[in-house]
């Protein structure tokens, strides 16, 4: 009883771990265009955040929630670039993990700047 138990469980774990077929990307090419419009929806974005950092407001605020607030004006410019990953049938789950990584590290840099500026306004070199 106990090995069908457990043939059972070892059979259903392998299965759960099994790729799931139509969130796997078959190593489709992106055309020169397509790149070429994903690296000007990065810039916009990128952009957008430095903008956003320079403006008055925000150097007031404490740096954390300065960045948040940054980070959700400028979430609509990020959305541009999904619309490319899946205009060129690439699978949600790739364009959306991309997304993620890039939001992460903007959010990461925007957050260094916001709190390197705000030490400096503390000491008074600013």
């Amino acid at each position: 009883m106990k090995k069908i138990l457990f043939l059972t469980v070892l059979l259903s774990a392998v299965t759960a771990f099994a790729d799931d077929a139509k969130n796997e990307w078959h190593n489709t090419t992106l055309s020169d265009a397509t790149i070429k419009k994903i690296q000007d929806a990065k810039y916009q974005y990128k952009k957008c955040v430095s903008d956003e950092m320079q403006k008055p407001a925000h150097q007031e605020q404490e740096s954390r929630r300065a960045t948040e607030e940054i980070m959700k004006q400028c979430e609509s410019v990020l959305s541009q670039m999904r619309e490319v990953y899946l205009a060129e049938k690439v699978p949600d789950i790739i364009a959306d993990r991309h997304l993620k990584q890039m939001r992460m590290q903007t959010t990461r840099n925007a957050l260094q700047g916001m709190m390197f500026g705000e030490a400096a306004r503390k000491s008074g070199q600013q």
